[in-house]
């Protein structure tokens, strides 16, 4: 199920369907700052700001609870979740180890030939990317969508719902996605040679699956989110992480 799937309620088709925009705005609203951190979520104010009945903004309130944005609270209600640097970090390596599963199993049962040419264009797209002069803001806007496109055709080679489920349970939080902190190479000096790097593990668990070499595809998929985890240390380190959504539920240590 995707962030944009009907939420399975006891309710008519109308008011999933505001269930669904409900969540939509609500992660929306968590990730801009509009809900801060701890802060309580007050059911009749959102019914109120959103102009929808509760039902709906119960369920949604339940569907971002599974995706990790909210806690529920212990005499009811829910509040914004925060996360340590350690919960950040362990939410990119249970998406490299969900990655590299997908990987091997695809490897291992084979993957369409229209898969696998999907993919390869799409590392085409990427490598026209990379070809040009200077990385400007249009040439990352263009990385991350086209990097978020691959790691969606790794998972799908899987063949798998149990395992889509999972990772797109984890990818749900913004740091925890496989562009979660590429925003903030760019001003970095070593940008391209990170981002080349990047689409080399691309292309190496690429010809893995497709030479149907399971450990392999699968080790160099968890090698691939190391440099997820690197990144993450470096925006934490140098504080560069006002450009990320959602960086406010990120608890920096002092």
């Amino acid at each position: 199920m995707d962030a944009t799937s009907p939420i399975t309620t006891d309710v008519p088709e109308a008011a999933t369907s505001q269930a669904v925009k409900a969540q939509l705005r609500l992660r929306e609203m968590i990730l801009a700052g509009e809900l801060p951190g701890g802060a309580r979520i007050a059911e009749l104010a959102i019914v109120e700001k959103l102009g929808v009945s509760r039902t709906p903004i119960r369920a949604a309130l339940m569907r971002l609870e599974q995706e990790g944005l909210l806690d529920a609270l212990p005499n009811g209600g829910y509040a914004v979740r925060t996360f340590s640097e350690r919960d950040v970090s362990e939410a990119i390596e249970l998406r490299g180890t969900l990655e590299g599963l997908s990987a091997r199993l695809a490897a291992e049962r084979g993957v369409a030939p229209k898969l696998l040419a999907a993919a390869r264009e799409c590392l085409d797209r990427i490598d026209a990317v990379l070809s040009q002069p200077a990385l400007d803001d249009e040439a990352f806007s263009n990385y991350v969508a086209l990097n978020r496109t691959f790691h969606a055709l790794v998972g799908d080679m899987a063949g798998s719902s149990v395992i889509a489920r999972e990772l797109e349970r984890v990818v749900s939080l913004p740091f925890a996605s496989p562009s979660g902190f590429v925003v903030q190479q760019a001003n970095s000096p070593q940008a391209r040679d990170m981002l080349v790097v990047a689409q080399d593990q691309h292309r190496q668990v690429l010809d893995a699956i497709a030479a149907r070499e399971g450990s392999r595809a699968e080790a160099i998929m968890r090698e691939h989110s190391r440099i997820a985890q690197r990144n993450l240390r470096e925006a934490l380190e140098n504080r560069q992480l006002d450009q990320m959504p959602g960086v406010q539920l990120i608890r920096t240590r002092a």
